[in-house]
């Protein structure tokens, strides 16, 4: 299955001004908050965890949450997904992909899973 999701970078911007690291702290792990060096980055980490949700059919909420969602880095810098052990087995997902792009104000995430 494949998902999307656009997000505004300012939009992740105004609430990490408004509520300092609590904001990433909603959505992202510790391991994650370590790799976060701009704005940018923060926005698509939450847009590749919404479009990973998106890509298993459920959105964010009950059946999968942000902090069932790990993204991290290659060595060469590249996002990478993977979803908490219960929800690759539920979903049956084999591998995921992720690519993320950011450009004038917006950041694209697409994730696409195969299935065993």
């Amino acid at each position: 299955m494949i998902g999307i999701d656009v997000t505004s970078i300012n939009r992740i911007k105004r609430m990490y001004e408004r509520f300092g690291q609590r904001a990433y702290e909603r959505f992202l792990s510790e391991d994650e908050i370590a790799l976060i060096k701009r704005v940018e980055t923060a926005a698509g980490f939450w847009a590749a965890k919404e479009a990973a949700s998106k890509a298993i059919g459920t959105g964010i909420g009950r059946e999968c949450g942000f902090h069932d969602i790990k993204i991290s880095k290659s060595a060469l810098g590249a996002p990478k997904l993977k979803y908490k052990k219960e929800i690759r087995k539920k979903y049956k997902i084999k591998k995921s992909y992720l690519s993320i792009t950011h450009d004038e104000g917006i950041v694209i995430a697409v994730v696409h899973n195969t299935k065993k």
